[in-house]
């Protein structure tokens, strides 16, 4: 009777809702119920909504307080300590007996939001006794009063509680390991069926102002949300009301579905044009300033772009007039400007009523979260750009991917200079922050390496996403408290090296995490994180996503890495094709990505880059790693950047060839220093250079060093 009588009170207080039920019945009669641990509610909740009499295995000292004590009666309790062995031994026997029980592996409830460590024993109970697992997700509860993360989130008294069952599984672990490492095997194993189960259960299906609306709900319309150099903070109320008011004026002078250029710097106004042309079902195309009127039009060409919106005031500070007039030979060139003048006060006035009443109003829009919601050019590194068309589940799956390895909350500033025509600039920079109550601060430059940490320093960012050569760059300029409230750094892009990895921990103590992306994979494919890293690793691949490693002749330890998952791209827009979509499709199938680089991964699962299939020299007939090459010299001469490339050569096939901005160094100071290092992995010829060609984006620009590398030959 009691048992009914919470049912109907917490389902009225709560409206809670649990699926998948039909999974609890699949699991057996020997089931290990693992569940995430959100707050104090969260034992009553499985108590009261899960069939059965259950067991609730409890940390012996949450037993004992006096105001659990009167909901024990409800279900069996199986007190326990986590840490102790013979703790453990009892629980693998009770299981035995045939008996649903429910553990929360994390041991604690959250104080972050996300995850938080999970124990290891957990996974050895399940293994050892037999047990199906049965993951449950309960969300909703972190934001009643009965959670820890006050200060942290927006508390409610009575938000929407849900939890989701999903199907079960087994821990089994390998007969040939034994003691700790069958133990830590398991914990693993654990670990990645708890991530695997927040990002299944997330809400990714959706576009992306449908999530801006969603994350409004959860953090309240005043909370702040974005900032730039104007110093006038955007809440979520006061961003919504943007932009439907510049999204209505982008409507009448576009067609729905079309590819519109945005050629606009970091700032809180592209990101009101950006979600206002995603309100109407246009795509934004993010043009890439950097690579000149030549670079843009061709862009505009193979994305069918006519018609662009920029600034004047933009155009004026950045000099970029001259580019500006030959772009607007090809397409109409729209000015937010004069755009501004075309809305009226009265539809200042429609845009905030339409605000308010979004969440009705909104979901009855046709618009599918698989439908295109943004289209990012390739930076062109190692050949010529093509567009990378990303649906709005793709963002919205990345972001939860990320979110299931590693905590953000509604109080994290992100320092955002990475422009938004670059995939971490766009999808991680800029969308990330925006739809989870994060604030991001535009900053429009990542080349200010004097001013960004005086940024940071004033913001008090937390986040900051950039490039080997960026973060070496601020590192030598910033004062050693500039980065004093940093959480996270995350280097992406290109290889992080030793030299800038040292710099950042003894200079600042930090720990610089190095991720893998691509902007195909938009773009976050793997990320080392605070709980699981390895240095020299860019971590582990995203949750739900699938890898294949293509041999490559002349390479024993590592393939060519093919990826499948939800945050792969809908397709290409390639030159030779203007405006048609070419799906991804690799030798493994349709929705099969090729990233053409090579990679090691181990039992652990951390990937480490071997190089580009494309940076592999062939000399003698043996494979050489153009990244290798760099990275040695990078060892010897650590305070200088460095390029290699590869030329024709008529004895050997090719030569490789590397560019550093070392003075007076030569090939006979690096093969004194690489001791142990085969001759044929050193460069034939070292060639002394001012500045080593870079993208915008920070990253080498390779065909320029292999046309530099000829001249000078």
């Amino acid at each position: 009777m009691l048992k009914k009588i919470l049912h109907w009170l917490l389902t009225l207080i709560y409206k809670v809702e649990v699926e998948g039920l039909e999974n609890y019945k699949k699991a057996g009669d020997r089931v290990l119920i693992i569940s995430n641990h959100t707050s104090f509610l969260d034992p009553l909740l499985l108590g009261v909504f899960l069939p059965d009499n259950i067991t609730f295995a409890i940390n012996t000292q949450i037993s004992e307080r006096w105001w659990i004590k009167p909901f024990l009666g409800l279900s069996h309790v199986f007190p326990m300590n986590p840490t102790q062995p013979l703790s453990l031994k009892a629980l693998i026997h009770h299981l035995q007996n045939d008996t649903k029980t429910v553990i929360f592996p994390e041991g604690r409830i959250t104080v972050t939001g996300s995850l938080m460590k999970i124990y290891d024993g957990t996974g050895m109970v399940a293994d050892k006794s037999g047990a199906s697992i049965l993951p449950v997700r309960i969300h909703g509860a972190e934001y009643t009063h009965f959670s820890k993360l006050r200060n942290i989130v927006r508390l409610r008294w009575f938000p929407k509680i849900t939890i989701k069952i999903l199907p079960h599984t087994t821990i089994k672990a390998k007969p040939e390991l034994r003691g700790k490492s069958r133990r830590k095997y398991c914990g693993h194993i654990l670990t990645d069926l708890m991530s695997e189960m927040i990002f299944s259960t997330s809400h990714y299906h959706q576009t992306l102002f449908s999530g801006l609306l969603e994350a409004r709900t959860i953090h309240g319309g005043k909370h702040t949300v974005a900032e730039d150099m104007e110093r006038q903070p955007l809440s979520y109320d006061a961003l919504i009301t943007r932009t439907i008011a510049i999204g209505t004026a982008l409507k009448n002078i576009t067609q729905s579905t079309e590819n519109v250029g945005v050629f606009l710097p970091n700032s809180t106004k592209t990101l009101n044009v950006v979600l206002g042309l995603q309100l109407y079902g246009r795509v934004p195309a993010m043009l890439n300033y950097s690579t000149g009127s030549a670079g843009m039009a061709s862009a505009c060409k193979t994305a069918e772009i006519k018609t662009v919106l920029t600034s004047r005031r933009f155009i004026d500070l950045a000099k970029l007039s001259a580019d500006a007039d030959a772009l607007a030979k090809q397409v109409n060139l729209v000015y937010l400007e004069d755009l501004a003048e075309s809305i009226s006060t009265i539809d200042k006035l429609k845009a905030a009523i339409q605000a308010k009443t979004a969440d009705y109003w909104y979901k009855h829009q046709q618009y599918s979260p698989e439908s295109p919601a943004v289209v990012l050019f390739t930076s062109g590194s190692e050949g010529e750009p093509k567009g990378v068309v990303l649906s709005h589940s793709n963002i919205l799956a990345n972001h939860n991917q990320l979110k299931a390895r590693i905590n953000f909350n509604a109080q994290d500033i992100v320092l955002n200079f990475l422009p938004m025509f670059h995939s971490f600039g766009f999808t991680v920079g800029t969308m990330l922050p925006v739809l989870n109550g994060m604030t991001t601060f535009f900053y429009p430059s990542p080349l200010h390496f004097s001013v960004i940490p005086e940024i940071a320093y004033d913001t008090a960012a937390t986040i900051m996403f950039g490039t080997n050569t960026f973060l070496a760059a601020y590192a030598k300029k910033a004062h050693a408290y500039d980065f004093y409230n940093m959480r996270y750094v995350v280097a992406g892009a290109e290889k992080l090296q030793e030299s800038t990895r040292d710099l950042w921990s003894e200079k600042f103590g930090i720990r610089i995490l190095e991720g893998y992306g691509t902007t195909e994979t938009a773009p976050v494919a793997s990320v080392n994180t605070p709980m699981d890293f390895k240095v020299g690793t860019v971590g582990r691949l995203m949750p739900d996503m699938q890898y294949k490693l293509q041999d490559i002749p002349g390479i024993e330890d590592a393939g060519q890495l093919h990826l499948y998952g939800p945050n792969i791209m809908q397709g290409y827009l390639l030159a030779d094709k203007p405006g048609k979509l070419t799906p991804p499709e690799s030798i493994y199938g349709k929705g099969w990505y090729d990233t053409g680089d090579i990679v090691n991964i181990d039992e652990d699962g951390f990937v480490s880059i071997r190089g580009r299939s494309k940076r592999f020299a062939k000399v003698s007939g043996e494979m050489v790693s153009l990244t290798a090459v760099e990275q040695i010299a990078s060892k010897v001469w650590p305070d200088a950047q460095h390029a290699s490339t590869s030329l024709p050569d008529p004895k050997k096939g090719e030569q490789v060839i590397l560019l550093t901005t070392q003075k007076q160094a030569t090939q006979k100071q690096l093969i004194a220093k690489s001791k142990g290092v085969h001759a044929i992995s050193l460069p034939r010829k070292v060639i002394v250079v001012p500045t080593i060609p870079v993208l915008a984006s920070g990253k080498t620009n390779y065909p320029e060093v292999a046309k530099l590398a000829e001249g000078l030959i």
